[in-house]
């Protein structure tokens, strides 16, 4: 079956031609990545004819076919209107290329910082476009073809943009590469590139409750022998546990009790004025819930300005509070296990 036929014929036959098609346009796509992939990447990239591509989009294929059975046409009958009219549209297709091409030739594209986020939260990736003199309209920009976001940029000006990425997993996220196109102006073609940024961010563990994982022999209320106080402060629910004689009866939980589950009392701790270390052995379960759990008390005690030192297997970090000392702890958890 020839291609007139299945474009002019309903039903299956166009199906087939038009999944025809998009294979080949896949297919294409996926070796102009290939190609692009022997580019270095950078931060900073201008679009020249190294790194742009240039296909007839559906229209454009429906409207070489039409182009080439008005010409079949016009030989026919030799009909020198039909021939006229045959050549002007084809010139008017050629200056879309040409039009195509140079709507995102010299288009310059810049990577900006990513901010850190935890595991669960979307990854905002941030792009500036600028031109170098010309304007750059009907612009896509995305991480895939079928969902892209739209952009303009005028001429000599600039525009920001913020594209997400789900934040999976923790550690470093690098973005995938960046597809840049534009049919504009006549829908016809497309011409598009794929784009290495270098972008990446850093993701940290989710945070989750859970009570304070101190290391070994270093509590709260430890006195200058070595022993510990428990129970005696009033900062920090620390949760339930059995009566023992001498616990101040005031904090008895008696919705416990009557439940049938014992006498329990409810257990605080006193976090001012102690360096605390958080303890990665002092926590049960698995290595991700670990360092959830530590992430929360990261958290939590730079939000009390209390200062704490984290220690993890390969990595302890001195006493201290602030935001710097904070993002060090974060930054650790993340990378744990991670090769640098």
């Amino acid at each position: 079956m020839d291609c007139a036929s299945a474009v002019t014929r309903p039903g299956m036959a166009a199906g087939r031609w038009c999944n025809g098609c998009c294979a080949r346009c896949r297919c294409f796509d996926r070796t102009a990545q290939t190609a692009l992939a022997t580019l270095p990447p950078a931060s900073r990239i201008t679009l020249d004819h190294r790194r742009i591509f240039i296909m007839p989009t559906r229209t454009g294929m429906t409207f070489a076919i039409v182009l080439v059975l008005m010409l079949l046409v016009a030989i026919n009958y030799q009909n020198s209107l039909a021939y006229g009219l045959t050549f002007l549209l084809l010139s008017v297709g050629v200056l879309a290329i040409l039009h195509t091409y140079r709507n995102i030739s010299g288009l310059i594209l810049s990577a900006g910082v990513a901010r850190s986020v935890f595991v669960g939260e979307p990854v905002q990736l941030r792009l500036r476009l600028e031109s170098a003199g010309q304007a750059h309209h009907a612009l896509g920009l995305g991480w895939n073809a079928t969902a892209l976001q739209p952009g303009d940029v005028l001429p000599r000006g600039l525009t920001d943009l913020e594209l997400t990425l789900p934040a999976e997993k923790r550690g470093w996220l690098r973005a995938p590469r960046l597809r840049v196109e534009s049919v504009f102006p006549l829908g016809v073609f497309r011409a598009w590139s794929w784009l290495d940024l270098e972008q990446s961010a850093l993701i940290y563990p989710r945070p989750l409750s859970g009570t304070l994982p101190l290391l070994k022999g270093v509590q709260p209320h430890a006195e200058d022998d070595g022993q510990a106080t428990q129970g005696a402060g009033v900062d920090d629910f620390q949760g339930l546990r059995s009566y023992q004689p001498g616990d101040n009866r005031s904090r008895l939980h008696w919705k416990a009790y009557s439940r049938g589950q014992g006498l329990l009392v409810k257990d605080f701790t006193d976090l001012s004025g102690h360096d605390l270390c958080l303890d990665f052995m002092a926590l049960g379960g698995d290595i991700e819930e670990r360092l959830s759990r530590l992430c929360y008390w990261v958290l939590e005690l730079s939000q009390r300005h209390q200062p704490f030192a984290l220690r993890l297997p390969g990595f302890l970090s001195t006493v201290d509070s602030g935001d710097a000392h904070r993002e060090a702890c974060l930054c650790a958890l993340a990378l744990y296990g991670h090769r640098s």
